[in-house]
């Protein structure tokens, strides 16, 4: 990855959160909790697996640099979801962790040498072995794939809510 566009990937991921509660003003709140099908997710559930894969996120981002060489292990997102309720979960509070996350591993990642972006590897329990470079783009698209998804979710329950006051 060439120096110039890992920056534009830093600064993109950077500015994550803020794009995620810009995106939030689309979303009238009484939806929130609705879900397109039984096995989606609704923006609720979405907001709180936002926070679990930042907290894995951050452990990974250390790895790199502390233990280049170590092993990270991959979750099933679907299984989190239902095993630890995400639909009761407090958002606010997600919304706080991700967000001092999020902070966290940018105001390390901006200080990190050129040899642990060239160098420096994980080997995932999932993917295999791993570069920072690779970790960064996966992570500065996490956000807006996610928000993609949940203007999906908005546009389902358009179409919901006018079937309903059809019927």
């Amino acid at each position: 990855m060439i120096k110039q566009e890992r920056n534009l990937l830093i600064e993109s991921y950077g500015k994550a959160y803020d794009s995620l509660v810009e995106a939030f003003k689309e979303f009238p709140k009484e939806m929130w909790q609705w879900k397109p099908a039984p096995e989606k997710w609704s923006i609720h559930e979405v907001i709180i697996h936002i926070a679990d894969s930042e907290a894995n996120s951050f452990i990974r981002c250390r790895r790199f640099i502390a233990e280049p060489g170590s092993g990270v292990y991959g979750y099933d997102e679907n299984k989190w979801a239902e095993k630890l309720d995400y639909r009761w979960q407090n958002i606010e509070d997600s919304l706080l962790l991700f967000k001092l996350l999020r902070k966290a591993s940018y105001d390390l990642i901006i200080t990190i040498s050129d040899e642990i972006w060239e160098s420096a590897t994980v080997n995932h329990s999932e993917n295999g072995i791993m570069s920072f470079g690779q970790w960064l783009k996966i992570y500065e698209e996490h956000i807006p794939v996610h928000i993609r998804q949940m203007k999906r979710n908005l546009e389902a329950w358009k179409l919901h809510s006018t079937f309903l006051k059809q019927s």
